[in-house]
């Protein structure tokens, strides 16, 4: 009687998914030693990544950069696939827009030196949660940089931040205090137009908080711990994004596998194991220990389930009475899933039409807002766009604008009509650009009666924007270390189950259930490189299983 093959499946074809079915089926296929499969929930490939157009331009409506090419795996396949270059124009084309226009709500224009100080501040506290502000090495004029991130580290510690509880943005304020402190608080008593010198420079600094809220996906910084910024690595060299799009790296990765063996619309719902607590299951099972069940009504039956699905999946599941996982999973892992935190970031694309006079085009405009609460905000401008830090062309030129949104403000943009957005933008921009009215009119546009528009006018003519956030698929964008977790969080979730070391006293198969994603590497969450790495694991873990050579 020939041995049956071990069947393996991946659920989820996104980058981890993929990557890990690539590596499986290019290692065995000469040798067929597996029985491969790869389920995915939705309708398409690719997951978090999801390529798209608009306006004539090629966008990323999810993953967009390659965040530092130096060693990345992405980077390496898009040059190998010659995605680097299209004459379709795409996002960032020419990389970040540099020389950003900084307004202030209003119209004020901050003189460049506040914007270049609290910008600078910034990146220096930023750089000593990293680790990479070296003593000694950062005095510019008589403001040392290092000694005082090193007096906010230490006033923040004193506070309360001992260690797995210190955050990001507690630092961050502390920082700024310090900042204000070693100028010895004159700048209570200047003022800039309408608005104190502290409180623009408080605006200022909230640009590049906005800003690291969109990087880390953490909604508050309040919530982002500051530890684990030292164990977060960064691929090196520039950060560029994919002409051809991130999908067709997706596609590559997929493109080896045989028709079929990717399943669309597939979406699993419970997911039977043996833990080493119980006799192995026989009735249906046919000597295979591990039982999919589909929202179809259907099953499939497994020797390892690799589960590639979002920590946001994940914890919607462990909050549920009967969740995904029969029996339940074990406590060190649904404790790791609560901890970690799981944020949401999206992005709006607005198309405008300038009839203005040739060469005027939109800037890249940073916003400096004017706290929620102040008497002096302008009251057209809505709540859920006082957290974005910037509204601009995603490559010179461009009639594409972008803006990006993260927390709650991201959240209410998936639920806001196109008229809604369209409106609270035009409000935004009519505030702040005023002075820019007799070059290029930024008021909310409205047609007469017969449809006409003034020609200096700037249309505002389709929106476009992601919804991550309710998407069951995802729940979300990517993951980061919250306080009170830590990086051995992400170590826990990455853990097969059952645990190796237990399977030879239980009597369990090993490896039945794992677990892969950008959530479950330690030094390079919240990326899809680290999503890459995450699948190569899993699919290495299980080549060494069955001692398949050249792994």
């Amino acid at each position: 009687m020939v041995a049956k093959k071990p069947k393996v499946v991946i659920i989820g074809a996104g980058m981890a998914g993929l990557t890990a079915a690539n590596k499986l089926y290019t290692c065995t296929s000469s040798r067929d030693i597996f029985e491969l499969c790869v389920v995915e929930g939705g309708t398409r490939i690719g997951g978090r990544i999801n390529t798209s157009e608009f306006g004539g331009d090629r966008i990323e409506m999810g993953a967009t950069w390659i965040h530092g090419i130096g060693g990345s795996p992405v980077h390496k396949i898009a040059q190998e696939i010659h995605s680097l270059q299209s004459e379709q124009p795409w996002e960032c084309m020419d990389g970040f827009l540099e020389e950003p226009l900084t307004m202030a709500e209003g119209g004020l224009q901050p003189i460049p030196s506040i914007v270049d100080s609290l910008s600078t501040l910034f990146k220096k506290l930023m750089d000593y949660a990293r680790g990479e502000l070296i003593e000694g090495s950062e005095k510019i004029e008589t403001l040392d940089f290092y000694g005082l991130a090193a007096k906010a580290y230490k006033m923040s510690m004193a506070n309360g931040g001992a260690r797995g509880k210190l955050s990001v943005g507690s630092f961050l304020r502390v920082g700024l205090d310090a900042y204000w402190d070693s100028l010895g608080g004159q700048k209570d008593v200047k003022s800039c137009g309408n608005w104190s010198r502290k409180l623009l420079e408080e605006a200022i600094f909230g640009i590049h908080e906005t800003t690291q809220r969109v990087y880390t996906s953490a909604g508050d910084l309040s919530t982002l711990d500051f530890h684990a910024e030292r164990e977060y690595i960064m691929c090196p060299d520039e950060e560029i994004t994919i002409a051809k799009g991130y999908l067709s790296v997706i596609e590559s990765l997929a493109s080896v596998l045989p028709d079929g063996l990717i399943q669309l619309g597939r979406k699993v719902t419970k997911i039977e194991w043996q833990s080493g607590a119980q006799q192995p299951l026989e009735n249906g099972h046919a000597n295979k220990p591990v039982k999919l069940h589909f929202c179809d009504g259907s099953v499939m039956l497994a020797d390892h389930v690799i589960v590639t699905v979002s920590l946001g999946v994940l914890k919607a599941e462990i909050s549920k009475d009967s969740g995904m996982f029969s029996p339940p999973l074990p406590s060190f892992k649904t404790q790791a899933i609560s901890r970690l935190g799981f944020g949401l970031v999206n992005k709006l694309f607005l198309q405008i039409n300038s009839r203005g006079e040739e060469g005027q085009k939109f800037p890249f405009l940073q916003m400096a807002f004017r706290k929620p609460d102040s008497d002096l905000r302008d009251k057209k401008v809505p709540w859920w766009i006082r957290k974005t830090a910037s509204l601009c062309p995603i490559y010179k030129n461009s009639s594409v604008l972008l803006s990006w949104f993260a927390g709650e403000e991201a959240l209410e943009l998936e639920s806001l009509s196109d008229e809604e957005i369209i409106n609270g933008v035009s409000a935004t921009v009519s505030s702040f650009l005023p002075h820019f009215h007799n070059q290029v009119n930024y008021r909310t546009w409205k047609a007469d009666s017969d449809g006409r528009t003034d020609k200096s006018e700037i249309l505002f003519t389709k929106v476009l924007r992601s919804k991550w956030g309710t998407n069951p698929l995802f729940l979300g964008s990517y993951s980061y270390v919250a306080v009170g977790s830590s990086g051995e969080d992400m170590d826990s979730l990455a853990e097969p189950l059952p645990m190796i070391d237990n399977c030879e006293t239980a009597g369990s198969p090993p490896l039945q259930v794992l677990f892969a994603g950008e959530a479950t590497h330690r030094t390079h969450y919240s990326t899809t490189h680290g999503a890459y790495f995450s699948g190569l694991r899993e699919a290495t873990r299980l080549l060494q299983h069955y001692n398949c050579v050249g792994v």
